[in-house]
């Protein structure tokens, strides 16, 4: 380090780093700080510039700071710290700016000096200087200002407002003066030799603090940050002679703190820096695609366990002051930014940095979009839970029956349905949604009501179903010899089609009369449905029968004829079953017409639509050496083909494609080849290069880029012809 020192106020004043960099296998880094932790880098502007350059005949790096106009708020200890993979060093110097003044002025920040050898850090403020007046001071009519008193009467919060405005440029020298409020000491008569102001060792390795004493046989005792210090194994007294020695082994962060030698009522302090090594990011950030209000989490992971990092947006450092809208999370080497509520102007480049590196990462936010269907995609990225699930109710004629549900999200909307029919609102029954809970309510319950309920949440593929039992009076009189009688309410005269979710559970209640007791037989085409435990069974009953799909598949599908029979007649009835499920995942999309940041997306519908019409297409594309997908679309594309934007040039990417019904989404498709956007000329020269020499096909090539010839991809066609 060249050309330190010091200035008048108003000069220009430039520091110079030079480092040799024959044995560096990297370009070094270096940084400048003012004190222990102000980083210059972030000061930079018309007051302060800082520059590099190289001498390749040399292999010399220079690194140069330089302060314009220097003010003598800028004096003080500064450092320059230089790194490379993993070798690193470090220069402390000190700068003072010299006011000019008159002979008369009052210099406050020489009165504002330290005891010891003059180092920036070296003894204690002395304010002794600043309470004599000088013989041309008296005959000044201004009082004397007593910064004592000042700061006695101030609250701490403006401790620093008084330290800048009378120039003092060790705010923590001063609060230890202002604490401890002593006399000057008086040359020591315990001490021969003490501590330096300040000692620095790298994490993990040993440090040995050392002091002489007058009397050998004198007992010392070693505190940190005030509290006395005991034998461990990592902290270690020694007495050699007239030597008292304090060794620290394996220092951590912990031991970054002020240490205090003490003999009788002498005492003598120092200050211990602890450095970390360079912190690697193992792990870097992802890309990330939300909609607004949605949460969003960074994750990186880094080599140390408890590293100091740093987020930035766009190059904006985010500090704590802004905690009421970004959370940070440390859990051992992880580091997490948070950010509870996105909103559009969150979007943007999001960095993490460590003394050994940085990552940066896209947030992409999307506006709001109207519509359920689109408000039902959002959801179905989501998982549902179900806090409370419908209860089976038994209730009597007159009474009033409430089926009630709970989900985790209170923007889910849902229907009710009856034995596989919507149930539709009266004026006996009622359909509520307040927050996450879901209401069905039924007054003067009849025996029609009777049946199985469920509440189908939208965009989910799943349902909560409960019964509902009808309690009447028996007569005892009963009609003999009764024709048997189906009363199905889901039946209009002719065959019916009830639809279920693939998977899901469907129970079909049917009520029966007929005396004596009909049988029922169940039938689907020329095959009875037994009674026996099974995944499609029937339950008979003397009131009613049912008819069950557990789990239901696509063989389900089709037409069931139940048929009751007794002495006195028979009944008939046909109900068709249809099951639907998300559809079946489309081909591999195909690439084509690649630009520099652009390329177009081509694909084919499913091979199955899972029994409902296709309603769209979703994309995703990720970077083919990442494993997050990102979203590029919010609406669904109708069309077979889309045009993928905001590519990187250069980059190798990929692509997939989910087809959509009302049910859901399907699984996704394999992915597309990988791909490269690049520009036309790029991929013209390239083909150009390949076919030198060719005769005609490099003239005809060349006539292509000259004068307009056919798209990148009907050139790479033309020459493998």
């Amino acid at each position: 380090m060249t050309e330190l020192g010091g200035g008048q106020s108003g000069s220009n004043i430039k520091f110079t780093a030079r480092v040799n960099g024959a044995n560096l296998m990297k370009k070094p880094v270096a940084k400048w700080f003012k004190g222990k932790w102000m980083d210059l880098s972030s000061k930079v502007g018309k007051h302060l510039q800082i520059t590099e350059t190289y001498d390749r005949n040399n292999k010399i790096y220079t690194f140069e700071i330089q302060i314009i106009k220097a003010k003598t708020t800028y004096a003080g200890g500064y450092r320059c710290e230089v790194s490379s993979k993993d070798k690193f060093d470090s220069c402390n110097f000190n700068l003072n700016v010299n006011e000019v003044s008159n002979a008369g002025d009052i210099d406050i920040r020489s009165a504002f000096k330290r005891t010891g050898d003059g180092k920036e850090e070296a003894g204690e403020l002395d304010f002794s200087a600043l309470l004599k007046k000088s013989n041309e001071a008296k005959q000044e009519t201004e009082p004397d200002i007593d910064v004592w008193e000042i700061l006695r009467k101030a609250p701490p919060s403006e401790y620093e407002k008084i330290a800048f405005q009378y120039g003092i440029t060790d705010l923590r020298g001063l609060l230890k003066r202002l604490k401890k409020m002593k006399k000057e000491e008086k040359k020591s008569e315990a001490f021969l030799k003490k501590l330096d102001p300040a000692y620095q060792v790298d994490k993990g390795q040993k440090m040995k603090l050392v002091v002489e004493v007058a009397n050998p046989d004198a007992e010392v005792k070693w505190l940190k940050n005030g509290q006395e210090l005991r034998v461990t194994g990592r902290y270690i007294f020694e007495s050699i002679g007239n030597k008292r020695i304090l060794t620290i082994n394996n220092c951590s962060l912990s031991d970054d703190a002020a240490y205090t030698c003490v003999i009788g009522e002498e005492k003598c302090f120092t200050e211990l820096f602890v450095r970390e090594p360079p912190v690697l990011i193992l792990r870097p950030l992802e890309d990330q695609a939300v909609m607004v209000g949605e949460r969003v989490e960074f994750e990186c992971e880094v080599s140390e366990e408890g590293a100091q990092v740093k987020w930035e947006k766009d190059g904006v450092e985010l500090t704590r002051e802004e905690t009421f809208k970004y959370r940070f999370k440390k859990d051992g080497k992880k580091h997490f930014l948070i950010i509870n509520e996105t909103t559009v102007e969150d979007s943007g480049n999001y960095t993490v940095k460590t003394n050994g590196g940085e990552s940066v990462a896209e947030l992409m936010v999307q506006g709001k979009y109207i519509g359920d269907q689109m408000c039902n995609r959002k959801r179905s990225k989501k998982q549902l839970e179900i806090l409370q699930g419908v209860a089976d109710l038994t209730v009597k004629a007159k009474d009033q029956a409430v089926f009630k549900c709970e989900v985790s999200d209170e923007t889910v909307t849902g229907i009710w349905v009856k034995n596989g029919k919507e149930v539709i609102p009266n004026e006996r029954i009622k359909i509520t949604h307040i927050g996450r809970v879901h209401k069905l309510t039924i007054d003067d319950v009849v025996s029609s009501d009777e049946g199985d309920y469920s509440f189908i949440p939208n965009g989910f593929a799943f349902n909560l179903s409960a019964k509902l039992h009808f309690m009447e009076i028996k007569i005892d009189f009963v009609p003999r010899q009764e024709p048997p009688k189906i009363k199905l309410d889901c039946m209009s005269g002719n065959a019916d089609t009830i639809i279920v979710v693939a998977g899901n559970k469907l129970r079909l209640d049917v009520p029966i009369t007929g005396d004596p007791a009909p049988t029922v037989i169940w039938s689907k085409g020329d095959n009875i449905i037994s009674e026996a435990e099974g995944r499609v069974h029937v339950e008979s009953h003397p009131d009613h029968c049912v008819f069950i799909i557990e789990g239901a598949e696509k063989s389900d599908e089709g037409s069931y004829n139940v048929l009751l029979k007794n002495p006195a007649g028979e009944d008939k009835a046909t109900i068709n079953v249809k099951v639907i499920e998300v559809p079946d995942p489309p081909e591999a999309p195909k690439i084509l017409n690649i630009g520099e940041d652009f390329c177009t997306v081509q694909w084919e519908a499913p091979k199955y639509d899972g029994g409902m019409p296709i309603t769209g297409y979703i994309l995703e594309r990720k970077k083919k050496k990442s494993y997050r997908w990102m979203r590029l679309n919010y609406d669904l594309v109708k069309e077979l083909t889309f045009e993928s934007k905001r590519m990187i040039e250069g980059v190798i990417y990929e692509m997939r494609i989910y087809a959509v019904n009302v049910i859901g989404m399907s699984r996704p498709s394999q992915p597309s080849q990988p791909f490269m956007p690049i520009g036309t000329l790029c991929l013209v020269y390239s083909i150009y290069t390949c076919v030198q020499g060719s005769g005609v096909l490099e003239s005809t090539l060349l006539r292509f880029c000259l004068h307009g010839g056919p798209c990148a991809h009907k050139i790479d066609h033309q020459v493998h012809r």
